[in-house]
């Protein structure tokens, strides 16, 4: 049996399609080991989000090659598509996959194998009308929950950002294809899916018949089995007051959202051509709150964007404290070769970027634990995923509907049960306790 081995760098986009291709090997007879073997075939799935996403695809893709010199290394997604040139003259690659290529996978290295010659599968996604590339999963690495990707491609084209290049126009899965998927996932014993996507916000707008993100949850809300349902990150002006509004009537719904911000800055904002202002960002976030009782609202923060001056910063930073969120990513701002940004005046110097930086994370710090605190002596519902150890004591760990890590003590297996009870107290900072309700704990 000849064995494969898989690397994935990126979003969790990049991980769906990732599982999907290594379940593709798996079906035609390939054993799957681990990137560090030896094997026979390596396939890369590369991002290409910031110059040193490249790097580290060239990294991976040449590791790959001096582990197995006669192994057939195949270099997949972004990197490939916005470098393709840069690919095809990479001696250590021997297929290139394109994005929306990716079924192609299993044809290119059965050719490859045959003529022992360089095969690719590659077209310019930005100048050729494409339709959403269909893969499915039966099972995932996840014991518990499910990562579905239900939209591709991105219209946006912020000034900082490459990957409406590298992924192409905006591309929609078919509503009936998402719910076969889950269904079956669902029937694997999987209660919570994620849904994902590149621009998640614009689910069906390609579509002739108007369809919504709104219309596809729904859909999944119905699926029996599925007990939860999350999203990837979400524009704020998708949050309409019917869209949180029809959303607090759906139990499934995981009151954890993900809401792009990327500066607190009207000036830097406009900058980055997002498309909205800090008031309207606000008034998403207050939706949430009118209809669901103290959500989780997490963001992501670009800090040392070109232009960004001290005031800027502080207008950010106290822009961040009214908003007052559960988690933030802080992403100093990295040049991408091929965007806007890139060629903009007043570049950041690196140490100014980390001291802003430094500031945030700590703002950010704060504000999870005074988040995590409030959940302090509240009843929960938690699902709970597998063992966990922490000093010589066994337990279970999960997570509540508002993405906050419990534990329980480990008297009998808890493995994606889902329990009703209360948070008493911390076992790390970042860790909380869980007490199950008595006699009317597990909801099958």
């Amino acid at each position: 049996m000849k064995k494969a081995a898989l690397h994935n760098l990126g979003c969790k986009v990049n991980a769906y399609e990732t599982e999907a291709m290594q379940e593709m090997l798996a079906c035609a007879g390939y054993e799957i080991v681990d990137f560090h073997e030896i094997a026979d075939v390596y396939v890369i799935n590369t991002c290409s989000v910031t110059n040193i996403a490249d790097r580290k695809s060239r990294q991976m893709i040449h590791q790959a090659k001096k582990r197995n010199p006669d192994a057939i290394v195949v270099a997949a997604g972004c990197y490939v598509q916005t470098s393709e040139e840069e690919a095809r003259l990479d001696p250590a690659i021997d297929v290139i996959i394109g994005n929306n290529q990716k079924n192609q996978l299993l044809d290119k290295i059965n050719q490859a194998a045959q003529s022992r010659a360089f095969e690719e599968a590659y077209f310019d996604i930005n100048k050729e009308k494409t339709i959403f590339e269909e893969m499915q999963l039966s099972n995932t690495a996840e014991h518990t929950r499910a990562f579905i990707k239900v939209q591709d491609g991105c219209n946006q084209f912020c000034s900082y950002c490459i990957i409406p290049f590298a992924r192409g126009r905006v591309r929609s899965r078919r509503m009936d294809d998402v719910v076969n998927e889950i269904t079956k996932l669902a029937a694997q014993g999987f209660r919570e899916v994620v849904l994902t996507g590149i621009h998640l916000s614009s689910y069906g707008v390609d579509f002739e018949e108007k369809t919504t993100l709104l219309d596809l949850i729904r859909s999944v809300h119905a699926i029996n089995g599925i007990e939860r349902i999350r999203f990837g990150s979400l524009e704020p002006m998708v949050v309409t007051d019917e869209f949180a509004s029809e959303l607090s009537k759906m139990p499934k719904i995981c009151p954890h959202f993900h809401l792009s911000l990327q500066s607190g800055c009207d000036k830097t904002l406009k900058a980055m051509n997002r498309k909205y202002t800090t008031a309207e960002y606000l008034e998403g976030c207050n939706r949430l709150r009118k209809y669901f009782d103290n959500p989780a609202i997490t963001t992501d923060v670009i800090v040392g964007f070109p232009g960004e001056t001290e005031a800027d910063f502080a207008e950010t930073f106290a822009y961040l404290e009214q908003v007052h969120f559960y988690e933030m990513h802080i992403f100093p701002y990295s040049r991408r070769k091929g965007t806007v940004a890139d060629r903009m005046p007043d570049q950041i110097p690196e140490k100014v970027k980390k001291e802003r930086s430094h500031k945030l994370l700590e703002l950010s710090a704060k504000m999870s634990d005074e988040y995590r605190q409030s959940f302090v002596g509240r009843e929960v519902e938690v699902l709970f995923e597998e063992p966990f150890t922490y000093e010589n004591r066994e337990y279970y760990v999960g997570y509540t509907k508002t993405y906050i890590k419990v534990v329980v003590p480990a008297t009998e297996d808890f493995t994606n049960v889902i329990l009703k009870g209360k948070i008493t107290g911390c076992l790390t900072n970042e860790i909380f306790i869980f007490e199950p309700v008595v006699f009317s704990a597990v909801l099958e």
